[in-house]
């Protein structure tokens, strides 16, 4: 759906994106990363028709955004930080508007009104957007995005100034959007991005240093395996049980953090994979798994180490890859 290759550009003797390539298929929701100035928003720009390309070549669908401007533009719907809306307008003309300057094809006052329900501001189609509060002017962002049921979906931090609960609505849509479209979602919180993308791509210095699934970013820079148990137990009798666990290396006591439970760290051999036998030498035994978690490290300590590593190389051998030549994403 959308393939990216060697990608450049060049702003005076500034190369703010150098060399960058990627594909994207349809159907996935990818989240694009990246520290300020580190050139995600010019490839953002690049992809949407809004700014022009050094070297390399983009395709949507098919389409070079260069060649056939027109035919790449129909096929997306960009949402920046900060919506371009006319705030003397009702919602409903605003996205009439939107409609004609798209020109879509569609039923225009059914599809409108599908558009408004979805994101949920149907309820203040008759209102002025200026008199409307800024989680609902980035819904009205988000629903002209929407407009014409683009494949592709450009969406720039889309939950900036909404309230908890439209955060996770917002988060529940663009999971069920991604189910028929192509979504590249930029975000500061990472968590979000971890909620409902597959697969990251991280930007810095205008290259591509990462390009895989947070479980395997994480994977690739953690070198802790281990797992730790909170176990509602005995504490010696449990650490006697655990440590007998086929495949498990050595087990410590974390001590009592909750009324009558105890957790354990444990660390199993190379290559091994414990918590089934865990879960079923506790419940062998009577007793209750309360919780049991992975000491791999988050998103956000992936982000931090990648971006604050010295060079694009640097990076690379902390992903383990020693090959400079070896692409990212394997």
């Amino acid at each position: 759906m959308i393939e990216v290759s060697g990608l450049s550009k060049r702003y005076g003797t500034h190369l703010a994106v150098s060399d960058v390539s990627f594909s994207i298929q349809k159907g996935e929701v990818v989240g694009f990363l990246g520290p300020n100035g580190a050139g995600k928003s010019t490839i953002m720009n690049i992809l949407t028709g809004y700014l022009s390309l050094t070297q390399g070549k983009v395709e949507i669908d098919g389409f070079d955004v260069m060649e056939y401007p027109e035919e790449a533009k129909k096929r997306i719907g960009y949402l920046p930080e900060i919506p371009p809306l006319y705030m003397d307008m009702k919602v409903s003309e605003y996205l009439a508007f939107i409609f004609d300057l798209k020109k879509v094809k569609f039923p225009k006052s059914a599809h409108i009104n599908e558009v408004m329900k979805l994101v949920k501001i149907d309820h203040v189609s008759n209102r002025l957007i200026k008199n409307l509060s800024k989680g609902y002017r980035q819904r009205v962002g988000f629903a002209g995005a929407l407009i014409g049921n683009p494949d592709v979906l450009i969406l720039d931090e889309p939950t900036v100034g909404l309230d908890p609960k439209q955060i996770i609505e917002i988060r529940n849509l663009i999971s069920r959007l991604g189910k028929n479209h192509t979504i590249i979602l930029s975000s500061h919180i990472l968590s979000e991005i971890q909620a409902v993308c597959k697969r990251v791509i991280i930007i810095n210095k205008g290259q591509i240093i990462a390009d895989d699934t947070p479980e395997n970013l994480s994977e690739r820079l953690s070198n802790d395996k281990s797992i730790v148990a909170r176990i509602m137990c005995n504490e010696k009798d449990m650490l006697d049980s655990l440590t007998s666990i086929k495949g498990v290396k050595s087990v410590v006591s974390l001590g009592c953090k909750e009324p009558g439970s105890y957790d354990f760290l444990i660390e199993p051999q190379e290559n091994c994979d414990v918590r089934r036998d865990v879960f079923e030498r506790v419940s062998s035994r009577g007793k209750t798994l309360l919780s049991l978690s992975s000491n791999k490290i988050s998103l956000e300590q992936v982000f931090l180490r990648l971006t604050e590593a010295g060079s694009y190389e640097e990076a690379r051998k902390l992903l383990g890859f020693n090959d400079v030549k070896e692409e990212v994403c394997e």
